[in-house]
């Protein structure tokens, strides 16, 4: 495995080309403290979202890929409660009293500020989003065409019917390991154990209800089914691609949006989970940098 292969052990002393970085934001009059990481050079900006529970670690694979950060100015970054980005910062509020509910307006919102705060608006950048983040993107694409060129949905849905995750609550439960076995589960069984285990360490990380309330958007709050027809890929262009052994989003279910989205191309990728760019980042880079490529071509 070469240096520049995804996921490679790299040499002693070696430094990665991600910069970090902390940026505010007031959504609804709220001030927010986000962690966000950027590699690359590429003239067209990308942005990246981490999946339910999770956070931008998610992708450091593509984020040290040389052939993506050519083409691209890659961001990626936590959304507040999540990773290294705090709950609000608001001094008025004690948000451990209230319980975290994420909705379809405030996830947009929030994504729509980063990239205006970060002034990545011209030319217009990218979306790349995996499970929730693969759902926000339609919200995108139909909502807000005229900030974004195209974008990627990964394991993407419509509509997901409602989960009952409220066990993970009960004071009984080792929510940490559950999360973490939850998302093994999700991952195709020829997975390289090694990058499995990724995924497990970072849903073992989350903060208290974090989880069930990114599922309330995901699962409650979202529901695409009519907005999709909508979408005009003459303006924002939608790829979508998932994996094979992906239940919680399955593959009939993104070629449906497909099929509603005139212009929208689609692709079920062999061999991989609901976490593609972690799980097997080798293999998703061959089904990404041709939708990259088309998004950078249009």
């Amino acid at each position: 495995m070469s240096d520049h292969e995804p996921g490679a052990i790299r040499d002693h002393g070696t430094e990665e080309p991600i910069e970090g970085g902390y940026v505010w934001i007031d959504v609804d009059d709220c001030p927010h403290r986000i962690y966000y990481e950027r590699a690359g050079s590429g003239e067209r900006p990308l942005v990246c979202l981490h999946t339910a529970g999770a956070d931008s670690r998610q992708w450091r694979h593509v984020l040290n890929d040389p052939e993506i950060l050519d083409r691209f100015t890659v961001y990626a970054f936590d959304l507040p409660w999540h990773g290294r980005s705090f709950p609000p910062m608001d001094e008025r509020t004690d948000w451990r009293d209230d319980a975290y509910r994420l909705t379809t307006e405030a996830y947009a919102d929030h994504i729509v500020s980063v990239v205006e705060t970060l002034d990545i608006e011209e030319p217009e950048p990218a979306v790349l989003g995996c499970s929730m983040g693969g759902a926000i993107v339609l919200e995108l694409a139909h909502a807000h065409a005229n900030r974004f060129c195209g974008v990627v949905g990964v394991e993407s849905t419509a509509f997901a019917p409602k989960r009952d995750l409220g066990y993970l609550g009960d004071p009984s439960i080792n929510a940490e390991v559950v999360r973490g076995e939850w998302a093994e589960g999700l991952q195709a069984p020829n997975s390289p154990d090694r990058f499995k285990r990724e995924s497990w360490w970072v849903y073992a990380q989350g903060g208290p209800g974090v989880y069930t309330g990114d599922l309330y958007f995901y699962a409650t709050d979202w529901d695409g089914r009519e907005k999709i027809t909508e979408i005009d890929t003459d303006a924002c262009s939608v790829h979508l691609l998932t994996g094979e052994y992906d239940y919680s989003a399955l593959p009939e279910d993104t070629r449906s949006v497909a099929e509603e989205i005139d212009g929208a191309t689609v692709e079920i990728m062999d061999g991989l989970g609901h976490f593609p760019m972690v799980e097997n980042p080798s293999a998703f880079r061959e089904y990404l940098l041709p939708a990259l490529e088309s998004v950078a071509a249009e």
